[in-house]
C-alpha cells in the first residue's frame, strides 16, 4: 500500500500523506472507503502511531479524508476539493510549465501533456540528443 524511503529528505508523515493522497486521487482508494486504523498502519509500517495520526490530520484538513468518531477515517468523495490545496497545485503546475517552456518544449507538446496524450512523435529523439 504505502512504502517508506528512509533516505528521502521528506519527513515520514509527509511520505505517508503523499502516499495516501495518491491512492485517493488515482482512484485506488474509492470514495468513502475506510482507511486502516492509525494503530494498524503504525504496526504495518513499524512506526509511531503519532506519525500516522499527523498524516491523517493533515489529509483531513486538506479535504482528502474525513473522520467519523468511533468508526475511523474514510476517503473523501470530493478528494482534493480543498481550495488552498487546489491553488497550491495550480501554482506548482504553472512553475513546471514555465520551466518546460524555458527548456524548449513546444506549445503542442505542452497541450498534449495537459490532455494526457501519448508522447509527441520526435520528443524521444530530442531528449536523446539533449542528453549527449
Amino acid at each position: 500500500m504505502i512504502s517508506l524511503n528512509y533516505r528521502d529528505s521528506r519527513p515520514i508523515y509527509e511520505q505517508i500523506k503523499d502516499g495516501l493522497r495518491k491512492l485517493i486521487v488515482t482512484g485506488a482508494m474509492g470514495p468513502d472507503e475506510k482507511l486502516p486504523s492509525v494503530r494498524a498502519m503504525a504496526t504495518q509500517l513499524s512506526i509511531n502511531p503519532n506519525t500516522i495520526q499527523r498524516a491523517y490530520n493533515e489529509l483531513e484538513g486538506e479535504g482528502y479524508i474525513y473522520s467519523v468518531p468511533g468508526k475511523g477515517s474514510f476517503a473523501s468523495g470530493g478528494a482534493g476539493a480543498d481550495e488552498a490545496r487546489r491553488k497550491e497545485l495550480m501554482a506548482r503546475a504553472r512553475e513546471l510549465l514555465a520551466e518546460l517552456k524555458y527548456l524548449g518544449v513546444s506549445e503542442e507538446e505542452l497541450a498534449a501533456l495537459v490532455r494526457e496524450e501519448p508522447e509527441m512523435p520526435g520528443a524521444a529523439e530530442r531528449e536523446k540528443g539533449g542528453q549527449q
